[in-house]
């Protein structure tokens, strides 16, 4: 990059500093992100007060009741040494947390925040053709730090919410101490730094051929010379002492059309998102609105699958500005305080059985799939066997994963006892079993119970407190909420679809819904929860890693997991007559179907993902930062027993390899109704030509 100077310093004059400017939901919106059910942990569930990972650098939060959203894209900030990267696309950000000279690896040694962009040119690929993985590695553009810090320098945040998080770098705890303040929101425009009684000290790392523009910005009624930067050596500029203000820096590939774009916007930055979306009929719509300090439109950027569904009338303020991202392609800069996106064919038709969408949106459903005489027949004799089988097994009590999916099969044979074989004697035997298996769950009786986790607030397995991180594939730890409690929620809909009047026995209803508020709540003010920990609606589809600090940030592997877990919400809210709740499942899925389509399935004309990475045909592992086509599962949980439970098992703890049936069969696990919606039959096509046609 150029100079981190290369914009010259603004006058105090040019641009004022102004209160945040919240934004309030239109009356009578329909807004669908509404309370599921009031806060409240049933007494079943005990209550811990100490999880093993601390909370790191939480502010003005000593008695532990924030609040925290343990899977977002800022937990490195307060996990383990708090110097992980933070994407937040196109941009990554990290402490440096050092002091002190060039390291031989060409970065610079800073107590200061670093500022990291990739160009796909600067990828790293790993072997093979396709290529194994790519990876963005961590570029170092520039440090935003002060010339008081030093090793007691300390990193902190605060307002932690959804889509922003406020960091901050201090030394000392008096209220003038030398501080940095950065808000931290997906999709920011501009790096920004809040400086408090600190002299800015600017160092440049590496150069990459594009023009790097910083702007200075001091507070209202603050004079500011800027005749007194000082470059203190050939990385190093200071600015003048003790300044207060806003210091932006930004990456301009655009020359002076990218300067032009930059101007209209700077001074302003953008501190919180507030969602809210609608569902009418098959068409979602979902919005960001930007809360903002400063009068010109924000700058954000949105991803491709944004891109994508924008609503028409936003195209106007989309520009030629872009810049790469790790994994999710090209960002595209909008002009906007509010970004909206449209899905017009929402999956509301879908049930539990076999599904297909109407040929066009103004025809009907097709009627009901039918089934030849000697399909039934075969159907008949297997449920048979089925059923009897599972009448007289346990299910597991040591994972709640493994029970989950042996639960949701069981499920999955009674509704085809009931409505495609229409055999009630045998539906109504099973039925009894699944609810007994069913209700030691909700009474918290298995081996491995269900605790309340004050300290981060959700809920998690006991497992791991004995068992440590892995346990459980570490559900302690947050890791794969949706994947373990989404396979309850789907059965707890069917048992309630075959028989409605267990809904409302004993805490059936209440257990579900305190599952569902776990890991998707819709109330961004709730007390017990986060809001929806693990679906991340600005990238459009979950991330699995929970409370581990990781330098290539969150990840998941299984789309067909995470697709699943929304439509066990569509259907749960279905059954239980929770209109908003089956809006939002549906809502998920539509998003779901245009996120995996550009960043986990990989056809022959996708253009976002690297061309050498494509033919793999599916992402593998989606990190934040990097894609590896393969999966990292160790065999941490004991094989299960039983043929029910074999091709997940297959599929679950065998180590995750090069093998394409390991890799591509998590992202296609479980085979259900939402399968056909999220897998297009062309790429699905592609995938079996590529990888297992011809008996491999």
């Amino acid at each position: 990059m150029g100079s981190c100077l290369s914009r010259p310093s603004l006058p105090s004059s040019s641009r004022r500093k102004a209160a945040p400017t919240a934004w309030v939901p239109p009356p009578n919106t329909d807004n669908i992100f509404t309370p599921i059910q009031a806060d409240d942990i049933l007494s079943q569930i005990p209550i811990s007060a100490r999880h093993p990972v601390p909370r790191k650098g939480i502010e003005d939060d000593d008695d532990m009741v924030q609040v925290m959203h343990t899977n977002s894209f800022y937990a490195n900030a307060f996990l383990g040494e708090q110097n992980r990267p933070i994407w937040t696309h196109p941009y990554v950000l990290w402490w440096g947390d050092r002091k002190g000279g060039i390291e031989a690896e060409g970065f610079i040694d800073s107590m200061g925040m670093c500022v990291g962009h990739t160009a796909v040119g600067d990828f790293e690929y790993g072997e093979g053709t396709p290529a194994r993985f790519f990876t963005a590695p961590k570029k170092q553009s520039l440090v935003l730090g002060a010339r008081e810090f030093d090793r007691e320098t300390v990193l902190t945040t605060d307002s932690h919410l959804p889509f922003s998080v406020n960091i901050n770098l201090k030394r000392g705890t008096a209220p003038d101490s030398p501080k940095i303040t950065f808000p931290v929101v997906q999709g920011m425009g501009f790096v920004t730094a809040n400086y408090h009684n600190a002299t800015p000290m600017i160092q440049t790392g590496g150069r990459d051929g594009f023009q790097e523009l910083l702007y200075v910005i001091p507070a209202p009624n603050e004079t500011y010379d800027g005749t007194r930067s000082v470059k203190a050596d050939p990385h190093t500029f200071t600015l003048p002492a003790s300044f207060k203000g806003t210091i932006q820096v930004v990456k301009n590939p655009l020359g002076g059309e990218g300067e032009t774009i930059y101007d209209q916007s700077y001074g302003t930055f953008v501190v919180e998102a507030s969602l809210y979306a609608t569902v009418n009929e098959a068409k979602g719509t979902y919005t960001f609105q930007y809360t903002k300090v400063g009068t010109s439109p924000a700058l954000m950027f949105a991803l491709p699958h944004h891109i994508q569904s924008l609503d028409p009338e936003l195209k106007p303020t989309v520009t030629r500005l872009q810049l790469q991202t790790t994994t999710k392609g090209l960002a595209t800069a909008l002009k906007s305080d509010r970004l909206t996106f449209v899905e017009p064919a929402l999956p509301t038709s879908m049930a539990f059985g076999p599904w297909v969408p109407p040929p066009t949106s103004t025809l009907p459903l097709r009627s009901q799939p039918r089934y030849p005489p000697d399909v039934l027949a075969a159907l008949a004799r297997i449920v048979d066997l089925d059923i009897r089988r599972v009448m007289t097994e346990k299910i597991p009590e040591e994972s709640i994963y493994y029970a989950g999916k042996a639960l949701s099969k069981f499920a999955t044979i009674l509704w085809i006892s009931k409505d495609v074989l229409n055999n009630p004697p045998l539906t109504t035997a099973g039925l009894d079993k699944l609810k007994l298996e069913f209700s030691r769950f909700v009474q918290n009786r298995q081996k491995m119970t269900l605790q309340y986790d004050d300290q981060w607030k959700g809920l998690v397995s006991s497992a791991g407190f004995a068992g440590g991180q892995g346990a459980d594939f570490g559900n302690t730890w947050y890791n794969d909420h949706h994947f373990h409690y989404g396979y309850f929620v789907y059965t707890a809909a069917v048992i309630g679809y075959i028989d409605p009047a267990w809904i409302a026995l004993g805490d059936n209803k209440a257990w579900t819904n305190m599952l569902v508020k776990d890991f998707a709540d819709s109330d961004d003010k709730g007390r017990d929860y986060p809001f929806s920990r693990c679906f991340d609606w600005w990238h459009g589809h979950s991330w699995a890693k929970g409370l581990i600090e990781s330098a290539d940030g969150k990840d998941q592997e299984s789309t067909g997991e995470d697709g699943f877990s929304a439509f066990a919400i569509k259907m749960w809210g279905k059954t239980i007559g929770d209109a908003n709740m089956e809006k939002r499942g549906n809502l998920m899925l539509a998003i779901q179907a245009r996120s995996f389509n550009n960043y986990f399935y990989l056809s022959s004309t996708n253009t976002i993902q690297p061309s050498r990475f494509i033919d793999n045909k599916v992402a593998g592992i989606l990190f934040e930062g990097k894609a590896d086509h393969a999966s990292t599962y160790n065999a941490i949980s004991p094989p299960l027993q039983g043929p029910i439970l074999n091709a997940h098992h297959l599929f679950s703890t065998a180590y995750f390899g090069a093998d394409p049936a390991l890799t591509h069969g998590i992202h296609m696990l479980p085979l259900s109704p939402p399968s056909y919606y999220l897998r297009p039959r062309a790429w699905v096509r592609e995938e079996w030509d590529t990888h297992f046609s011809r008996d491999r």
